[in-house]
């Protein structure tokens, strides 16, 4: 049994007429600045390097930000948690 549909199916527009107040936007050349992987890279340790940081949720429900580590602590009750 197949299921009914409730509303007629609108058909799509096929024409490539544009619609009414349609107004095409003027392009604008944008030239593509080109990447240079050791400036990128110089940039970051200038910046002191990236940060190894994560989001920890606690089981008492406090949700903290800590440095990555094997052993970190929750900051509100002291329970280590898992990595």
């Amino acid at each position: 049994m197949q299921a009914r549909i409730p509303h007629p199916i609108r058909r799509l527009r096929t024409s490539a007429a544009p619609r009414r107040g349609y107004r095409p936007v003027e392009r604008i050349e944008v030239p593509a600045e080109r990447v240079d992987a050791k400036a990128v890279e110089e940039r970051v340790r200038e910046a002191g390097g990236p940060e190894d940081s994560a989001h920890y949720t606690c089981s008492c429900g406090m949700v903290f930000r800590a440095s990555v580590s094997a052993s970190v602590a929750c900051p509100h009750c002291g329970i280590q948690q898992d990595w």
